[in-house]
């Protein structure tokens, strides 16, 4: 396993350590919030540099294509969850927003399945509006989480470039899925 898949590794090993401090905060365990905080801070550290490690020292592999993004995913849709189920936090996610972001990763997670189910290969290359999403979602995590008043502001953003970037990825999906088969037409 190289370096950039242990640290895929590690931010995925980090969701069940911030899911019970966001789990177990209320205000009279208010350094919960800061615990989390801090795990969140260092999970998407780890997502910026795992990417840069991978391509610099050319460590590239299937293993990272899988864990990269999984890792992405497990944090984000726990922390928009656990941020917006927990009501000792006076700022918290609207319940629209978490759904919208869980709903674009699930249609993401389920089409790539059937991608690789039906072409038996896929090659999952994030666009910059998805890169985009990702920021402004890290974003809004962390302003609620530092109780930020125009946290809606934010997510706002996070809104917008999820449900845009969702729509770039199920057009690109359809494209995938509904072209020539290579390996049925050279037989």
């Amino acid at each position: 396993m190289n370096i950039a898949n242990k640290i895929s590794t590690f931010r995925i090993l980090s969701v069940p350590f911030f899911i019970a401090a966001t789990a177990y905060y209320s205000g009279e365990r208010n350094f919960l919030r800061f615990i989390a905080l801090g795990i969140f801070i260092l999970a998407a550290i780890s997502d910026v540099a795992d990417g840069y490690i991978a391509r610099k020292s050319k460590q590239q592999s299937k293993a990272g294509l899988v864990l990269d993004p999984l890792g992405d995913k497990l944090l984000l849709m726990s922390a928009f969850i656990c941020l917006t189920a927990n009501g000792s936090f006076e700022i918290r996610f609207p319940l629209w927003v978490t759904l919208v972001v869980i709903s674009r990763d699930a249609i993401i997670i389920l089409g790539t399945i059937v991608i690789y189910i039906v072409k038996q290969n896929i090659s999952m290359i994030p666009t910059k509006l998805g890169k985009y999403s990702t920021i402004f979602q890290m974003l809004a995590v962390i302003s609620i989480l530092l109780q930020i008043r125009f946290s809606f502001i934010f997510w706002g953003i996070a809104v917008i470039f999820t449900v845009t970037s969702g729509i770039i990825y199920i057009n690109r999906g359809f494209k995938v899925l509904y072209a020539p088969d290579t390996f049925r037409n050279s037989h």
